[in-house]
Protein backbone atom coordinates (compact mmCIF):
# COMPACT_ATOMS: atom_id res chain seq x y z
CA UNK A 1 0.00 0.00 0.00
CA UNK A 2 1.27 3.52 -0.85
CA UNK A 3 -0.19 6.93 0.65
CA UNK A 4 0.08 10.01 -0.86
CA UNK A 5 -1.29 13.48 1.01
CA UNK A 6 -2.33 15.94 -1.14
CA UNK A 7 -2.49 19.39 1.30
CA UNK A 8 -5.00 21.42 1.55
CA UNK A 9 -7.71 18.85 0.28
CA UNK A 10 -8.65 17.24 3.18
CA UNK A 11 -8.24 13.78 1.64
CA UNK A 12 -5.97 10.77 0.94
CA UNK A 13 -5.51 8.55 -1.74
CA UNK A 14 -4.08 4.97 -0.83
CA UNK A 15 -3.79 2.06 -3.29
CA UNK A 16 -4.72 -1.27 -1.77
CA UNK A 17 -4.02 -4.73 -4.17
CA UNK A 18 -7.26 -6.42 -5.01
CA UNK A 19 -7.43 -9.34 -2.10
CA UNK A 20 -6.82 -6.00 0.60
CA UNK A 21 -9.70 -4.26 -1.32
CA UNK A 22 -12.05 -7.37 -0.65
CA UNK A 23 -10.98 -7.47 2.71
CA UNK A 24 -11.93 -3.91 3.80
CA UNK A 25 -15.18 -3.94 1.26
CA UNK A 26 -16.22 -6.85 3.23
CA UNK A 27 -16.06 -5.02 6.66
CA UNK A 28 -18.04 -2.12 5.84
CA UNK A 29 -21.97 -1.51 6.19
CA UNK A 30 -24.65 -0.90 4.35
CA UNK A 31 -24.03 3.03 3.93
CA UNK A 32 -20.51 3.47 5.34
CA UNK A 33 -17.88 5.09 3.27
CA UNK A 34 -14.39 3.77 3.53
CA UNK A 35 -12.91 6.16 6.18
CA UNK A 36 -15.75 5.70 8.27
CA UNK A 37 -14.88 2.20 8.17
CA UNK A 38 -10.87 3.10 8.96
CA UNK A 39 -11.89 5.27 12.08
CA UNK A 40 -14.15 2.35 12.81
CA UNK A 41 -11.93 -0.16 12.60
CA UNK A 42 -8.58 1.37 13.69
CA UNK A 43 -9.86 4.70 15.58
CA UNK A 44 -9.39 8.27 15.50
CA UNK A 45 -5.97 9.05 15.82
CA UNK A 46 -4.81 5.85 15.61
CA UNK A 47 -1.73 6.44 13.09
CA UNK A 48 0.45 3.56 14.44
CA UNK A 49 -2.72 1.32 13.88
CA UNK A 50 -3.01 1.96 10.53
CA UNK A 51 1.16 1.87 9.95
CA UNK A 52 1.04 -1.13 11.11
CA UNK A 53 -1.83 -2.18 8.75
CA UNK A 54 -0.07 -1.01 5.57
CA UNK A 55 3.24 -3.01 6.65
CA UNK A 56 1.57 -5.90 6.80
CA UNK A 57 0.21 -5.37 3.49
CA UNK A 58 3.25 -4.90 1.91
CA UNK A 59 4.79 -2.57 -1.17
CA UNK A 60 2.67 -2.13 -4.12
CA UNK A 61 5.42 -0.87 -6.69
CA UNK A 62 2.84 -0.67 -9.51
CA UNK A 63 0.29 0.96 -7.74
CA UNK A 64 2.65 3.57 -5.98
CA UNK A 65 4.47 4.36 -9.48
CA UNK A 66 1.10 5.49 -10.58
CA UNK A 67 0.18 7.38 -7.53
CA UNK A 68 3.33 9.16 -7.83
CA UNK A 69 2.48 10.11 -11.55
CA UNK A 70 -0.80 11.48 -11.00
CA UNK A 71 0.40 13.31 -8.16
CA UNK A 72 3.02 15.16 -10.15
CA UNK A 73 0.36 15.84 -12.98
CA UNK A 74 -1.76 17.23 -9.86
CA UNK A 75 1.01 19.35 -8.92
CA UNK A 76 1.75 20.30 -12.35
CA UNK A 77 -1.42 21.70 -13.18
CA UNK A 78 -2.25 23.06 -9.61
CA UNK A 79 -2.76 26.87 -9.87
CA UNK A 80 -2.85 29.17 -7.01
CA UNK A 81 -5.07 32.46 -6.75
CA UNK A 82 -4.61 35.30 -4.48
CA UNK A 83 -7.13 36.17 -2.35
CA UNK A 84 -7.83 39.51 -0.28
CA UNK A 85 -8.56 38.96 3.16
Amino acid sequence: MHMHRYAGMGTTTISLNDEAYKVLKSQKRDGESFSQLILRKFGKGSPAAIKAVITELGPDSESADSIEKASRELRKNFKTRKVEL
